[in-house]
């Protein structure tokens, strides 16, 4: 790391936009208050527990003696009713589709030193590269190819990255338009950010550059667990400069953030519980507006990084459908994304138990998307960590439709402006998960005609199909004849080879 590396360390972290969060001097995450929680509802009757599953279906968020309740069952049969419950709350909030998307990663220089990454500073195995602007079109032209219409970008914490490279990515990103098989033009449609926390003025030049979400991961919610993987003279170190990331990005007027945390570093149960009280105080603080989104990859092997197969926080495939299961009750509204670190049979367990999003054929080297051809294997020493699901994007989404899920391509709610207050009401009222469903079907239709092959397509009109049905017969139709007869119009349109018509 270089002396300039190290002054630009020095600049990054702001203690005013730190300490204008705190309650009397404190954070809101209490790891001795978290363990309480866990312990003291250790033992809960069978009534109780489905008292909690009651309000969740309900769409009402759990309070954090109700989650840790259910952290807690033992008993099969509850759990087999909790996850039952758990489909049906995706099903009244989100209806039946699973929104895909592809991380595309521009960068992996960090001057940070996590000890799970295989991106931190002192791994010099990894090979370090920051696209240009030239690069980033040309990554962006081949996801466009794939038939992506949403990317997360992934930026490494560096002064090379910067705020304006950022931004200048991000629009380099929205200026490629590539032809489709059939002669008409793709793009990508709406850009997320994984990028480190910046301050609030930062986080205003991000805006300006029109991202959708906003994604920062906190790792683990755990004190002393954090210290120990995060080394002391980094950045990423200040637990509090990261845990209040998505504070100042909502002062700074990006409504529309999403939380996370890398299990397999502490207790499963005290990371759930982390990621329940974040979103609890995003909510508390901005009108009831959480997290849009909540993630849980697991810990997985890197080039050059120390993977201990012993580990006892490891989360076995078991207790990953636990997380994903009591996540989905207690804040049933929000998003839940599986990640490409879990392999197709993972996915396909869990998927139905509540999650809406998923990144699919996905690469993680940087320039790896046009690098080489797809579906390649991808060198462990240009990624973060080894992938579980590299399949492509065409055999996701067909996997998925013989499920009986629908893949959207929607990127309405972005653009229709239906973030922040405005999509979380809907989402608590059940409405948002009828305009998922019309969206979900144009966006099907027009990735189906544009980039799917023949028994792709065979599935995937047989899917529409039963999903029109559903729409109409649907008693909200019914009554909404106008938002109806718009549908069948976009539908017919979009048929006849229009694009990017949503509702």
């Amino acid at each position: 790391m270089t002396q300039s590396d190290t002054s630009w360390m020095q600049n990054v972290i702001r203690q005013d936009e730190i300490d204008r969060y705190l309650e009397n001097g404190q954070s809101f995450i209490h790891d001795d208050q978290i363990s309480s929680w866990i312990r003291e509802n250790a033992s809960s009757s069978p009534s109780r527990i489905r008292e909690i599953i009651s309000k969740s279906l309900s769409i009402e968020r759990l309070s954090p003696e109700d989650t840790a309740a259910l952290l807690n069952v033992k008993d099969p049969e509850l759990w087999a009713e909790m996850k039952t419950a758990a489909g049906e709350v995706k099903r009244r909030v989100y209806d039946n589709r699973i929104v895909t998307f592809a991380p595309l990663y521009l960068s992996s220089v960090c001057v940070n030193n996590c000890t799970y990454c295989g991106f931190r500073r002192d791994n010099h195995t990894q090979l370090r590269h920051v696209l240009t602007m030239d690069e980033v079109r040309k990554e962006t032209e081949a996801c466009v190819a794939l038939g992506h219409k949403k990317l997360i970008v992934v930026y490494g914490e560096h002064p090379s990255c910067s705020v304006d490279y950022m931004a200048d990515s991000i629009r380099a990103v929205y200026d490629v338009h590539v032809p489709t098989k059939n002669g008409r033009s793709n793009s990508i449609r709406r850009v997320n950010v994984n990028a480190a926390p910046m301050s609030i003025s930062d986080l205003r030049k991000l805006k300006s550059a029109e991202i959708g979400t906003y994604q920062v991961f906190q790792e683990t919610y755990h004190h002393e667990t954090y210290g120990r993987v995060h080394p002391a003279g980094t950045i990423k170190a200040d637990y509090n400069w990261r845990l209040y990331s998505l504070h100042r990005a909502m002062d700074a007027g990006i409504d529309d953030v999403a939380i996370g945390a890398l299990f397999g570093l502490y207790d499963w149960r005290f990371e759930v519980m982390g990621l329940l009280c974040h979103a609890i105080d995003l909510e508390k603080r901005y009108g009831n507006v959480g997290p849009h989104t909540i993630s849980f990859p697991r810990i997985k092997p890197a080039d050059g990084v120390s993977f201990d197969p012993q580990n006892p926080y490891a989360v076995n495939d078991d207790d990953f459908e636990k997380i994903v299961t009591v996540l989905r009750l207690a804040v049933p509204y929000t998003g839940l994304i599986v990640t490409s670190r879990e392999n197709p049979a993972v996915k396909r367990r869990v998927v139905p138990l509540g999650c809406t999003q998923t990144d699919a054929a996905s690469r993680l080297g940087i320039g790896s998307y046009s690098g080489r051809e797809n579906g390649e294997d991808q060198s462990a020493d240009e990624q973060q960590f080894l992938l579980g699901d590299t399949r492509p994007l065409e055999m996701v989404v067909r996997d998925f439709a013989a499920m009986g899920l629908i893949t959207s391509f929607c990127t309405a709610g972005y653009r229709c402006g239906r973030t922040g207050d405005k999509i979380m009401g809907m989402l608590r009222r059940g409405t948002e998960a009828k305009f998922c469903k019309t969206n979900a079907v144009l966006t099907f239709r027009e990735w189906l005609d544009d980039f799917a092959d023949e028994e792709t397509k065979k599935i995937g009109n047989a899917l529409i199909e039963k999903e029109m049905a559903e729409i109409r017969q649907d008693e909200f139709f019914s009554k909404t004849p106008a938002l109806l007869r718009e549908f069948d119009d976009y539908y017919a349109r979009i048929s006849n080879g229009e694009r990017d018509l949503y509702i």
